[in-house]
């Protein structure tokens, strides 16, 4: 699809170049399928990867060159993953870059692989070498929402959040473009992630950025207790806006900026958890450590039962204080206190619901987004987790993910 959008979201990043077409690897004939990220020049990279042990070819072959600190172009492909495809499957991710590489004009090494879809199914590397030439010469810097596209899977549609930032009296963009529905998980990225900015920041500094960030916002989301083998987020810094690199007040608003950013499209990417209907914020405050509350709150994000009480709307404190209470972390229910929203349905020991207090609570779960606060009495740890809830919809689509 030909893009005619040049502002908002997919407004262009400068010193980037982007593109989207059909290469023919999903089962869906003319479905968008490979993408492409390509800077006017090599820029610094940095990029965090799946913490599953297994992990798929191109993760390997990316991880290994984004050491670098320096690239030129990421090639994305949806509709397979390449993983547990063995040495056939480096190979795939080698020649299907090396292919870009050529149309591109540029080296090898310098082409970041990325890929998602079928697990265990190699990578047709003969399709992506076909459509490099297209791909290459499609690249233009109105190409965003082309890109968008052509990395999505069971997504329902692109994710993107753009941040400006002014340095020395000009403006900076920070730009993530992701993919991801399901098997969404902390400890890494869990999903593919691409982020671009024209800000001038060091391939150390964006690494460090680009890892706090992570750990605050795709570190804070779950699906459905599923990392994947492929899971990415890779970020590119163009310098573009010009000047000296980054440092202390630009430096920190870069930082900002990209976490804001990093969040957007993470809580898209929740809210677009397969066949979610609502979101929620747990939040645990009183916890003996931030450590502490982290572990309580990730554990009652996780927990099926409570993400399918949120699906039927259904106000059951007992399964949010039995979530906590499995954690692994030591606290006192009897001077614990549960609230939806505003409304508080459990303190010191025993639940506040009567009929009218369960109606409200049942309200609150009715939204598309809603907070949930698990409050103790054993220090100043607080921290949050994102998570959606889970309904039959999940279960249809995932059984019926290969066929």
């Amino acid at each position: 699809m030909a893009s005619k959008k040049k502002s908002g979201l997919f407004a262009p990043v400068a010193g980037f170049r982007f593109a989207g077409l059909s290469a023919g690897i999903k089962k869906k004939a003319g479905a968008p399928d490979l993408g492409l990220i390509v800077a006017d020049a090599d820029v610094p990279v940095a990029a965090v990867y799946t913490t599953n042990r297994v992990k798929a070819a191109p993760v390997r072959l990316a991880a290994k060159r984004t050491k670098r600190g320096k690239a030129r172009a990421v090639v994305v492909n949806a509709g397979n993953a390449n993983a547990c495809t063995g040495v056939a499957g480096m190979k795939a991710a080698k020649t299907s870059t090396a292919a870009v590489a050529s149309a591109l004009g540029v080296a090898p090494e310098s082409v970041i692989p990325a890929s998602t879809g079928v697990i265990g199914v190699l990578l047709p590397a003969e399709k992506i070498v076909d459509a490099a030439p297209s791909l290459a010469a499609s690249a233009s810097a109105e190409g965003i929402e082309d890109f968008a596209h052509a990395i999505l899977t069971t997504d329902r549609g692109p994710k993107l959040a753009r941040v400006s930032f002014e340095v020395g009296g000009q403006e900076a963009t920070v730009l993530a473009v992701a993919k991801g529905a399901g098997m969404i998980h902390p400890n890494m990225a869990t999903t593919l992630c691409f982020v671009v900015t024209d800000a001038k920041v060091g391939s150390k500094e964006l690494a460090s950025a680009l890892s706090e960030a992570s750990e605050l916002t795709f570190n804070r989301i779950s699906v459905d207790g599923d990392t994947s083998t492929n899971d990415a987020i890779v970020a590119m810094a163009s310098g573009a806006m010009g000047g000296r690199a980054l440092k202390g007040k630009g430096l920190t608003a870069f930082r900002e900026a990209l976490r804001e950013a990093l969040e957007g499209v993470a809580l898209q990417i929740v809210a677009d958890g397969e066949g979610a209907e609502h979101v929620a914020r747990i939040t645990v405050e009183g916890a003996r450590s931030d450590g502490s509350a982290l572990r309580i709150a990730r554990t009652m994000a996780t927990s099926p039962l409570v993400k399918t009480a949120m699906h039927g709307k259904d106000p059951n404190w007992g399964r949010l204080l039995a979530a906590a209470g499995r954690s692994g972390e030591r606290f006192d229910p009897e001077r614990a206190e549960v609230a939806l929203g505003d409304v508080t349905v459990f303190r010191d020991g025993l639940t506040t619901m009567d009929a009218e207090t369960e109606a409200k609570a049942g309200e609150v779960m009715k939204r598309p987004r809603y907070e949930i606060t698990l409050r103790l009495a054993e220090g100043k740890g607080r921290a949050f987790y994102w998570t959606c809830d889970l309904g039959h919809a999940y279960v249809s689509c995932n059984a019926d993910y290969r066929s």
